[in-house]
């Protein structure tokens, strides 16, 4: 098999593979990052049109599976929106306007959670008191709705009878 070079984004050359030899400082040589094995593999899956083909199907599918199962938990409590984000950044490795939309909601977090710091603690437990209690709606409206139980009524009656 032949070897694949791969060119670096920065200067356009060729990405030198690791060697055995020692760097300058006599310190064996730094293996790269994941994040650069993670690109140098989907470069080379890209080199063949098949492969390209095939990354953006998977890409697309495991996306849309993990999009999907985090726009079926937001209603309920827990890590709803954490979930779609992730299936948005599985999407931000072949698609440009992923790639925007999460470097948006990204930045937008950072200034909504730059902004409650500089808040005082009274204003961030007030945000916290109606994060909490919109949670709690939430989760009483979807169990009311989708199993058919009162949780108020139920918690009422338990207190009235113990």
């Amino acid at each position: 098999m032949g070897a694949v070079s791969a060119s670096s984004p920065d200067d356009g050359g060729p990405v030198a593979a690791p060697s055995s030899v020692s760097a300058p400082n006599g310190q064996p040589p730094e293996r790269p990052r994941w994040r650069e094995r993670v690109r140098l593999t989907l470069e080379v899956i890209r080199a063949n049109p098949t492969g390209r083909i095939a990354l953006k199907v998977f890409v697309a599918i495991a996306g849309l599976l993990v999009v999907a199962l985090g726009a079926a938990l937001i209603p309920l409590p827990g890590p709803g929106w954490l979930i779609v984000l992730g299936g948005i950044g599985i999407w931000a490795i072949e698609y440009s306007w992923a790639r925007k939309l999460l470097q948006f909601t990204r930045r937008n977090l950072r200034k909504w959670t730059s902004w409650i710091t500089r808040q005082s603690w009274p204003v961030r437990l007030l945000i916290g008191l109606v994060g909490m209690i919109f949670v709690g709606a939430v989760v009483w409206l979807t169990v009311r709705f989708s199993l058919g139980i009162d949780l108020v009524t139920s918690f009422l009656n338990y207190i009235a009878t113990h």
